[in-house]
């Protein structure tokens, strides 16, 4: 590396951090969460599950239920790959590598933290959840009939267990990238969420094909992830910002 390239390295390491602030009412960033949350309910009244279901499912079942790309590469094959990757991310707080190194040990361990509890945050809800995959319903060649997720304590007559998109969480835990990036590299928190929406986006289209999520299970999905990641960011801030303070008296 030449000495101006060095240099150049040095300078972004020592680049002190954006202000640590909370998210105020005025931030684009709540505006644009609370458009979000907006769009996701108007979908989930709007019936578009149903429909939607019924571009790749028949009475006799979805086709694509055991496909070699939908089942095998895009939902088997790739189980282990989010733990390994937090697994990474718990070792880069004390050995970060590349835009981690950019930021502080506390947002790195910010960033670990955050995909974790997103992954056992939708994991949780699945597991209390009664309703149930597309493929159960009735229309569909199963025993179910369609009742609405918000329907708490009433049962579709099929296993439950669907709501929300499990599999998308894969991608959409690691929302929490954003949070923490942005504080010490903007351009790298930006390609990280866009990274994150797309895998998380592709997963649960891929559920979708399967018959085994509706879309509005990945779209709360991606809202869960993302409140876990805004939530965990505000307690970060909030507790760097005192320790930074009380290190100047």
């Amino acid at each position: 590396m030449t000495r101006s390239g060095a240099a150049l390295r040095d300078n972004r390491l020592m680049t002190p951090p954006a202000p640590i602030t909370p998210l105020s009412l005025r931030s684009p960033l709540l505006r644009g969460s609370a458009l979000c949350l907006t769009l996701i309910l108007l979908w989930d009244f709007s019936g578009f599950d149903l429909w939607m279901a019924q571009l790749f499912g028949s009475p006799q079942g979805f086709s694509q239920t055991n496909s070699w790309l939908w089942a095998g590469l895009l939902h088997d094959d790739l189980r282990p790959y989010p733990w390994l990757l937090e697994i990474a991310l718990i070792i880069a707080v004390w050995w970060p590598l590349g835009s981690l190194r950019l930021i502080s040990r506390a947002r790195r361990a910010q960033f670990a933290l955050t995909t974790l509890l997103a992954l056992l945050l939708v994991s949780s809800i699945k597991m209390h959840s009664s309703t149930s995959c597309p493929w159960d319903l009735e229309q569909f060649g199963g025993v179910a009939h369609h009742v609405s997720h918000w329907t708490w304590g009433v049962k579709d007559g099929g296993s439950g267990g669907c709501f929300p998109a499990g599999h998308a969480s894969a991608g959409f835990a690691f929302l929490g990238g954003f949070f923490a990036l942005r504080h010490g590299t903007p351009s790298s928190a930006k390609r990280w969420l866009i990274g994150a929406m797309m895998a998380g986006l592709i997963l649960g289209l891929a559920q979708q094909i399967r018959g085994a999520h509706y879309m509005s299970h990945t779209l709360w999905t991606a809202w869960f992830c993302w409140s876990a990641a805004a939530a965990v960011d505000a307690v970060f801030s909030l507790w760097i910002a005192k320790r930074q303070r009380s290190q100047k008296t």
